[in-house]
């Protein structure tokens, strides 16, 4: 009985086997001297940001003689030593308490606002300009104008003392108002561009069919807006969280540093640069990133049980 040999295809031996040179298996995988573009992306971000985070982590495990003695020692005690203090472990809440609802109120503002500013309209670059100004300030800057026209001796309670209607000035500032006046004033525009962004994106035709089928306003925005923003609204309160997070200068300069503003940027701060506890430092910064993402994957979670699909605009 005679057998019949297998055909052979071009490139291959006769057990199988390609006889293709390795550099042209790698580049049909996408593997090829093009990812050598790469390599200067590869060190900046292992320099600036890999580097950096495992030193922290490194510092976190070492911690000072003072840590030891009061806390006990082992690779954990700064950690045990953050959460035992109640100075150092309120921060966390103290944080979370100022950032989730600037962020927030960043979000749902600037849904609206941009949803009205999608159309054409007379003075609507004037209007987007003003919206966005703030952003230009800086924190520092917003901060001293939320003293200028919010303190004590503001314009503000001036006004309002001079027409009678209050006898004693508002506390607007140095206190949790003043930080969260100036997260909102910061982060809104922010806010502000990227919905804008995501909103051209949405093609104006899918709101047109479904009203001709009688879908009222609140049914097109359910239905068809809404999870179509939901990407977008969800990266947009990441990152305005992200931002609200870390505020440092609006919590020292227009709010109280020790007291009801005391977010955990300001007890990093204060472990590096009046403790001189670099440990507990990085402590403090490493448990920031963790509780950040944290609540993106949380964030996250809730976008993927909306609609994931394309736009279909222009966006």
């Amino acid at each position: 009985m005679s057998t019949v040999a297998p055909a052979r295809t071009p490139g291959s031996r006769k057990d199988g086997r390609s006889t293709a040179s390795l550099q042209h298996r790698l580049a049909e995988r996408g593997i090829d001297r093009s990812l050598l573009m790469l390599l200067p992306a590869v060190l900046f971000t292992f320099a600036l940001f890999v580097y950096p985070f495992a030193y922290g982590i490194g510092l976190t495990v070492q911690p000072n003689p003072d840590v030891v003695e009061k806390w006990g020692g082992g690779i954990f005690a700064n950690y045990v030593a953050f959460f035992s203090d109640p100075f150092f472990r309120d921060s966390v809440w103290i944080t979370m308490r100022l950032a989730l609802p600037a962020a927030l109120f960043n979000v749902l503002a600037s849904v609206p606002v941009a949803f009205k500013l999608r159309g054409k309209f007379r003075g609507k670059r004037a209007l987007t300009t003003l919206l966005v100004l703030p952003i230009t300030l800086g924190t520092v800057l917003t901060a001293q104008g939320l003293l200028i026209f919010a303190g004590r001796q503001g314009w503000l309670n001036r006004f309002l003392m001079d027409v009678g209607l209050i006898q004693e000035p508002f506390q607007l500032v140095m206190n949790y108002t003043g930080v969260f006046l100036s997260l909102v004033i910061s982060g809104f525009p922010f806010a502000f561009l990227l919905i804008s962004s995501y909103l051209s994106g949405i093609d104006p035709s899918l709101e047109a069919a479904a009203t001709t089928l009688g879908a009222s306003w609140f049914q097109r925005f359910r239905r068809i807006i809404l999870p179509l923003l939901a990407p977008g609204l969800a990266t947009t309160f990441i990152l305005t969280f992200v931002l609200a997070f870390s505020v440092f200068p609006s919590a020292r300069l227009v709010g109280d540093a020790t007291g009801e503003t005391r977010v955990m940027a300001l007890m990093a701060y204060r472990a590096f640069g009046e403790q001189i506890d670099y440990p507990m430092a990085s402590t403090v910064a490493i448990l920031m990133g963790v509780i950040e993402l944290a609540v993106i994957a949380l964030v996250l979670l809730w976008r993927s049980t909306f609609y994931k699909g394309s736009t279909g605009g222009k966006g």
